[in-house]
């Protein structure tokens, strides 16, 4: 029988805590290596606040983030990227007044600092503007953009990082056009079969989860409820009468 790879990501008993708000219950998730995992819950449940935790931005409050079996707590967000685990914002994050290609450099050159590695930086700025559709804009700043569009970059930008192995996207989807969801989409296939990255993907869009996930995790509460194939999760109780409701669509 075939050994199961170690986890890449994985948290221990992660719980956070604002005043008297219990955001995130002693979370235990582990993610495997390659894998693309969603995650769902309803406004309220924690979702936001774990990938927080996991990339840095909140110190947990008691439980631990690990990396490839490297714990993460207690390090920096920028550490945490260093380490090969990225995540985006809701709110698209970019620099406005640099061009689409130095933006996307920008994260490569953190971390190689080289004449060679700018050649090689540009390359895969250059390939990634041109697996998004943004190439005609290269030399445009990015606050020209629209919101769509800024969602490509960012997403973009984080698969610049070299040592990036595991990536944390937060409601990517949220507000963008069928056509800019696609291309993120087949952005993040394409990483995934090409450079076995993994995912870790918050989103409310249903048909995305069924068509990029492996597994689903169900938050509710700020606790884990459910994991499993998207149809197998749907078809509990708790989850259709907490989230799914009549959104779903088997």
């Amino acid at each position: 029988m075939a050994q199961r790879p170690s986890p890449i990501l994985e948290t221990h008993q992660l719980s956070k805590r604002f005043g008297g708000f219990l955001a995130n219950d002693r979370i235990d998730f582990s993610v495997a290596p390659g894998e693309i995992r969603g995650i769902i819950g309803p406004n309220g449940a924690g979702k936001s606040t774990f990938v927080n935790l996991m990339s840095g931005v909140h110190a947990p409050s008691s439980g631990e983030v690990l990396l490839a079996g490297q714990s993460l707590t207690g390090l920096k967000a920028y550490q945490i990227a260093r380490k090969g685990l990225a995540r985006s914002f809701q709110v698209s994050r970019v620099f406005g007044n640099l061009s689409l290609v130095d933006n996307l450099l920008a994260p490569h050159l953190a971390q190689a600092h080289s004449r060679a590695g700018r050649e090689e930086g540009l390359a895969k700025a250059w390939r990634f503007l041109e697996l998004t559709r943004l190439t005609r804009l290269a030399h445009q700043p990015a606050k020209a953009l629209s919101g769509g569009q800024r969602v490509l970059l960012q997403a973009a930008a984080g698969f610049m990082i070299p040592s990036l192995s595991c990536y944390l996207l937060d409601e990517p989807f949220a507000g963008v056009n069928p056509v800019i969801k696609d291309q993120l989409m087949e952005l993040i296939e394409e990483e995934n079969r090409a450079r076995g990255l993994t995912f870790v993907v918050v989103s409310h869009e249903m048909a995305v989860m069924r068509r990029l996930c492996h597994k689903i995790t169900v938050l509710i509460e700020g606790r884990v409820v459910a994991e499993g194939p998207l149809d197998e999760v749907a078809a509990r109780q708790d989850v259709v009468t907490a989230y799914l409701g009549k959104s779903y669509s088997g």
